[in-house]
């Protein structure tokens, strides 16, 4: 499975991304799994967890009791994963191009918009491809996406995160013109004695409803459905013009 940049990046602010950056998200998007899609899934069922980050969503699956497979680009990340979910397998590779030999699974997941860190349309197909030559035929796909709302609301000015150990600042901007979402990222760190800073730039692309619907259906795909994350219950910034996706393998 090769494996592209910009996964280096990724690496460099794993840890600052464990220290806490996806649990709360996960804990409401937990609650749209118990209620919307947990009850399609038989017991036991195989789950493909994309861009499987530091590991929240594949712990709280197999936690769950179902088979959980996550995978990522960035091995730091993966190193974390393991951790947090033992029980689960983890496998590094592009979420853009990868297959799973002989594996076939029930369902597969994406969350934290984690597919808006797919800058290119096309691309962003081909990572649906892949996807679903990885389900069993009426295999469901989930994911959320963050729309212009959410940029727009959300992706403006700076913050900073401190503690004893770690510190960070983030700003963010978005670009309307080019629909593009940036966070350039300081990060400082206290490792035996001696604070080490590093910084980063995550880029997101803000897709269409309509675009990610129609790429879905030329991917494989039918009954789409977008829901938008208050629909769902969702609460907070983090549910401010975030659309969830529900589609299924043909």
């Amino acid at each position: 499975m090769p494996v592209h940049e910009p996964y280096g990046t990724y690496d460099v602010f794993a840890w600052f991304y464990n220290e806490g950056w996806g649990s709360d998200f996960h804990e409401q998007a937990a609650t749209v799994f118990d209620r919307h899609i947990f009850p399609r899934l038989p017991a036991g069922a195989r789950i493909l967890d994309v861009c499987c980050g530091t590991g929240d969503l594949s712990a709280i699956l197999a936690a769950r009791g179902y088979r959980v497979t996550g995978i990522d680009g960035s091995e730091e990340m993966l190193r974390y994963a393991r951790k947090r979910a033992p029980g689960a397998e983890f496998l590094q590779a592009d979420a853009r191009h990868f297959s799973i030999g002989g594996s076939r699974f029930d369902a597969a997941v994406s969350t934290y918009d984690s597919l808006n860190h797919i800058l290119e349309p096309e691309e962003l197909e081909c990572a649906f491809e892949s996807i679903a030559a990885a389900l069993v035929p009426g295999g469901i796909l989930v994911f959320d996406l963050n729309t212009e709302g959410s940029f727009k609301n959300s992706w403006q000015g700076s913050y900073g995160i401190v503690d004893d150990t770690a510190a960070g600042i983030t700003r963010a901007s978005y670009d309307s013109e080019a629909k593009i979402g940036r966070v350039d990222l300081t990060m400082f760190r206290l490792v035996e004695g001696v604070w080490q800073r590093s910084d980063v730039c995550v880029l997101e692309r803000c897709y269409e409803v309509e675009e990610v619907t129609a790429s879905l259906g030329r991917a494989g795909f039918v009954q789409v459905e977008a829901r938008r994350a208050w629909e769902l219950e969702m609460q907070g910034y983090m549910a401010v013009g975030r659309v969830f996706f529900f589609a299924v393998k043909a």
